[in-house]
């Protein structure tokens, strides 16, 4: 997203869905954004667990990633993921790996 969009569409996050219709997505109401969000989840766990990592929605306001032995920290959006996944674990995770893109190719087959 370009700054002057992200100045212009105000405070959100550009990747939650705004109860603006036409910002960030078509979702005009509450339950479709809540959906939306719900599947934003979904997706992101697809990649963590290969981290053995999960993400969960916390009251629809931020996110708490966790890790297999239990850590957790609260991510408030979506940009944040990465950065907060590499702290938990102490290491770097890239969401590119190619072992993780045969893993997502091979669930999707």
């Amino acid at each position: 997203m370009c700054a002057l969009c992200g100045v212009l569409a105000g405070s959100d996050h550009w990747t939650d869905s705004s109860a603006r219709p036409g910002v960030y997505s078509r979702a005009a109401d509450s339950l479709q954004r809540r959906r939306e969000r719900v599947r934003r989840v979904v997706l992101a766990n697809q990649v963590l667990a290969h981290f053995q990592m999960q993400l969960a929605d916390w009251q629809g306001n931020a996110f708490v990633l966790s890790t297999a032995t239990g850590r957790t920290e609260i991510v408030h959006n979506l940009a944040h993921l990465w950065t907060v996944a590499e702290q938990l674990l102490g290491r770097p995770c890239d969401p590119l790996d190619p072992a993780l893109l045969d893993r997502l190719e091979t669930r999707h087959d």
